[in-house]
């Protein structure tokens, strides 16, 4: 049997495992995407669209002690509620450990070269598919309202351009020349011109249409609840309502519900789930600043995006398990940062609210490789803010591990065995 004629089963519907279809099929592989709810219906649904091109991990230094603030301020950018949670305890000493400058030097090794190859495929896909996400290539700015703030922003400016990124930093008085709806308090910014945004589910939706047209399937409402294994070899996976599903090859995709399903392979993942909020407010509506182009809230690290007739307010990570319980104080810190930082925003009707998942390990890289001791496996997880920025990129690295052997991207950083 040739590696095209494997059946493989991609578990998760999100906007990696569709990306990994996607690639599969494309190539000719047999794909089958198998989704516990609706495509692009979880983390990919609602996140802020960025595509942060050339930005580094979660990681940085100041966050440990940003994080041991947010135990008790529920308006905190990153928030981690008062909970008994031994693993996210265990979880929050690793991600301690890697808060550091050369964390995020050598983390940029790896990240940086794949955010131009992901962009380039965004490009790719949008013109040579004709995606219809409401891409956007003209980049985001970051704003500040702080010296500090906007210190940290010139420092990951200067790494970037290692890598070939073009970062400015511009005064406020310029960012104001550029976006009227800046307030006066801000005191400068950064422009990362290789960052581009979208609606990410149409984005989502968009690309498995064309999955569909080169072969590949989805089925939807059908979740997962173990991989089937015999004689070390996968055979396939049973779903919750005890059907059989058979496959030579997996995609794990699966984002914040992984864990359950590697237990089986013996494989540890230091995997929490990092909750992010959005509210959606109309452009007609009173009190919606006329944005035109992104503008991330520095401090608060808040994206508003401009999204078709709306502009999406999205951030915030939030540290409460596995729940889609969303909560006021969350979400009213996405209003309070905007009143903050633009001018024109006042009392909206919000056209939407929602909350999702986003898969967070504690180096901050993602775990995209195959399973130690189960090459048939591959994992494609833990990508916590940088879903939507590496999903394409992710999407041909899974396809060439399975496909080929071994990626063209040097992705050993991101190996699932480093726990």
């Amino acid at each position: 049997m040739s590696r095209t004629e494997h059946h493989t089963l991609v578990v998760g519907g999100g906007v990696i495992g569709v990306c990994c279809a996607y690639f599969l099929a494309k190539r000719g592989a047999r794909v089958t995407v198998l989704e516990r709810g609706g495509v692009g219906e979880g983390a990919s649904y609602g996140n802020a669209g960025a595509i942060a091109a050339g930005h580094g991990p979660i990681n940085k230094p100041g966050r440990v002690k940003q994080a041991i603030k947010s135990v008790c301020d529920p308006t905190s950018p990153l928030y981690i509620p008062v909970q008994w949670n031994p693993s996210l305890f265990k979880w929050l000493w690793a991600f301690r450990a890697h808060c550091t400058d050369d964390h995020v030097a050598w983390s940029m090794q790896t990240l940086g070269p794949l955010g131009h190859a992901s962009r380039g495929l965004f490009d790719e896909l949008v013109d040579g598919e004709g995606l219809d996400c409401r891409y956007r290539r003209e980049g985001y700015y970051e704003i500040f309202l702080t010296e500090p703030g906007l210190e940290a922003a010139r420092r990951e400016a200067e790494l970037q351009k290692h890598y070939g990124y073009h970062p400015k930093v511009l005064s406020g008085s310029e960012l104001r020349e550029r976006e009227a709806a800046v307030r006066e308090d801000i005191i400068g910014g950064v422009l990362f011109p290789e960052a581009a945004t979208c609606d990410p589910h149409r984005f989502v939706l968009e690309l498995a249409a064309r999955t569909r047209r080169h072969g590949g399937e989805f089925r939807t409402e059908s979740e997962v609840v173990e991989l089937l294994v015999q004689d070390g070899r996968v055979t396939g996976v049973r779903m919750r309502d005890g059907e059989v599903v058979s496959g030579e090859r997996i995609v794990l995709a699966t984002g914040a519900y992984s864990l359950h399903l590697l237990q089986k392979l013996g494989c540890p993942l230091p995997l929490q789930a990092g909750k992010g909020y959005h509210r959606d407010a109309p452009l007609e509506a009173g009190g919606t600043p006329p944005l035109r182009q992104t503008c991330m809230l520095g401090e608060t690290s808040v994206f508003c995006t401009p999204m078709g007739g709306s502009v999406r307010f999205a951030g915030t990570l939030e540290f409460s398990g596995v729940n889609h319980d969303m909560r006021p104080a969350r979400l009213e810190q996405l209003n309070k940062a905007a009143k903050r930082y633009l001018s024109g925003v006042g009392d909206i009707e919000y056209r939407s609210e929602w909350c999702g998942l986003r898969p967070c390990l504690p180096d901050g890289l993602p775990a995209v490789g195959p399973v130690p001791n189960h090459p048939d496996v591959i994992l494609a997880t833990g990508h916590a803010m940088l879903g939507l920025t590496l999903g394409p990129v992710t999407g041909k690295v899974v396809a060439e591990y399975l496909l080929d052997g071994a990626p063209t991207k040097d992705v050993r950083a991101l190996s699932p065995g480093r726990f």
